[in-house]
């Protein structure tokens, strides 16, 4: 569905009440770009929901509920993009009030041609602090790794806060099933069509209140399938036609 905004602000939540509202205040203070917010919850009980409904009519953008078609983290970000309709989409995290700051210089990169714009941790002006060692490792290998061997120009390859256009989301099939992993696919198929990829600089501090859903252990299979999907389809199969595509598209 189309709307007058200009950009969609996907929060995927689980009982971030206590962080929600911060995040709303640093929206209505930092974020110059027409905006509207979907909190992409999994259960009723969430606590996130009456700390909107609480406080909702104190800022000047639109929040709707949408209630994950799927299961998990994944399947609430899957069904957000789905029932987003703005030029561009933005995931951002619920505990990361710190970051509205970035949301207009990615949105203006955006309006510069960008179809992945990424905000990264690893580049001059950004900052990965706290959290587990061998998280911040694996992030920072495999970042280097997709820039300098693949040639991927994003110094940050697996952060979740992260903007799509909406033509790669109405162009590209997600293959991913779990976690935030469709953050690496789409910057690797986006890479693959010759697309646009920006980037800006980006904080991430260990957060301070509520639960984290991160699960390397669990997550690390997915984010290795599209690390070596980057490395294969440039040193062997280098045709954009490895991109899978939504039925009925044609590239050019």
């Amino acid at each position: 569905m189309r709307h007058a905004n200009k950009l969609d602000i996907l929060i995927p939540v689980y009982n971030e009440g206590e962080n929600i509202i911060e995040t709303f205040r640093s929206f209505k203070g930092r974020i110059q770009t027409p905006l509207r917010v979907l909190i992409c919850y999994d259960y009723d009980e969430d606590n996130t929901l009456p700390a909107v409904e609480k406080t909702r009519k104190n800022f000047d953008f639109e929040i709707l509920f949408v209630k994950n078609r799927g299961v998990g983290v994944h399947g609430a970000i899957m069904t957000g993009f789905e029932d987003s309709g703005a030029p561009a989409v933005l995931v951002f995290p619920a505990d990361e009030a710190y970051n509205a700051h970035i949301v207009d210089p990615m949105y203006r990169e955006f309006e510069k041609g960008g179809d992945v714009v990424v905000a990264s941790r690893f580049m001059k002006g950004g900052c990965m602090e706290g959290g587990p060692f061998i998280k911040s490792l694996i992030a920072r290998i495999a970042s280097f790794v997709l820039r300098w061997f693949v040639g991927i120009p994003a110094s940050d390859a697996t952060y979740g806060l992260r903007m799509f256009s909406r033509r790669l989301l109405d162009t590209v099939t997600i293959e991913s099933t779990a976690g935030f992993t469709y953050a690496v696919e789409l910057l690797v198929k986006c890479h693959r069509l010759r697309w646009k990829i920006s980037e800006i600089p980006a904080y991430w501090y260990k957060r301070a209140k509520g639960e984290s859903r991160f699960n390397l252990k669990k997550w690390l299979p997915h984010y290795a399938r599209w690390f070596f999907y980057a490395l294969a389809t440039t040193y062997l199969r280098k045709s954009p036609k490895t991109v899978a595509l939504k039925p009925g598209i044609m590239l050019p």
